[in-house]
């Protein structure tokens, strides 16, 4: 019983400490989207790269599938 009163608060600070490191936003998640809006209004689509740096710009490039804009030469 006293073993599992000592450990009550380390494990409850533990359980804190988890929450607020997600306390200020989830910044990964919200550059991501930032970048895959970007990469759409130029008309292409945010695709892995296979990279873990945890960098959103790193991990992800825009493949441009729609139309460049360019006129072709008719000539």
């Amino acid at each position: 019983m006293r073993i599992l009163i000592a450990c009550a608060p380390l494990a409850l600070g533990l359980a804190v400490s988890a929450c607020a490191a997600t306390a200020d936003g989830d910044y990964y998640n919200d550059e991501l989207r930032r970048l895959a809006a970007d990469c759409e209004a130029r008309g292409g689509i945010l695709s892995p790269t296979g990279s873990q740096s945890g960098r959103p710009a790193v991990d992800n490039v825009c493949k441009i599938t729609g139309q460049t804009g360019r006129v072709p030469n008719g000539g």
